[in-house]
């Protein structure tokens, strides 16, 4: 439909409607609030995540902090085995030689003890922890009881008791007597007797054998 103005005047344009003041204000403050929340987001994301790369970094370090002591652990173990080895091999070296010069001290005091006694010399002499067993001959019954007597009197053998002693008929018109013993060797004072004892008295034991011969 086509409209005609008849009147020749300009229509009067409608006036535009006002916008409140207080919503106007409303809109900057919500505008405010969003770019405040989104700068606090802003600062709060980046604060995190400069945390939790400070967090994996501490975490690699501590990682490979782990792997060292790991390595340094089993260093650590295999030296400990190695030490425990060689403190085996250091025992057993010590104890074998602290067996050999208990020999050697206890075979010079058998000899020093033997050596006192007249008419008796020695067959054998065996060792079973610190017990000794010894089996020898004779000329006389008193001649064992005094081998017996030096035995105890040397300070080196303790519990000496007479096993057997009976006579030797192997050879006619000489007596002579076979005799077994045992003694506990004292473990407190023998190797300082043992030690006070001439150098020379190891040898001199075999005196009586070579009379026997």
């Amino acid at each position: 439909m086509i409209r005609i103005n008849l009147l020749g005047q300009a229509r009067p344009k409608a006036a535009k409607e006002a916008v409140p003041l207080e919503a106007a204000v409303q809109l900057v403050f919500l505008l405010a609030a969003f770019v405040v929340a989104a700068a606090v987001l802003g600062i709060t994301y980046y604060q995190e995540k400069k945390s939790l790369d400070a967090t994996n970094a501490e975490i690699a370090a501590l990682t490979v902090e782990k792997a060292s002591l790991e390595q340094i652990k089993q260093d650590v173990d295999r030296f400990e085995n190695e030490k425990s080895v060689l403190q085996q091999r250091i025992d057993v070296i010590e104890t074998l030689q602290k067996n050999r010069t208990g020999a050697q001290d206890l075979l010079q005091m058998v000899a020093n003890t033997v050596v006192r006694v007249d008419s008796l010399w020695l067959i054998s002499i065996e060792r079973t922890n610190n017990s000794l067993k010894i089996e020898g001959e004779a000329g006389s019954i008193n001649s064992v009881a005094n081998f017996i007597t030096q035995l105890k009197r040397s300070g080196y053998f303790d519990n000496v008791e007479i096993q057997e002693a009976q006579e030797n008929d192997l050879l006619s018109g000489v007596e002579t007597f076979n005799f077994k013993m045992t003694a506990a060797i004292n473990q407190s004072g023998g190797g300082q007797q043992v030690q006070a004892q001439p150098a020379g008295a190891a040898q001199s034991a075999k005196a009586p054998a070579k009379g026997r011969s």
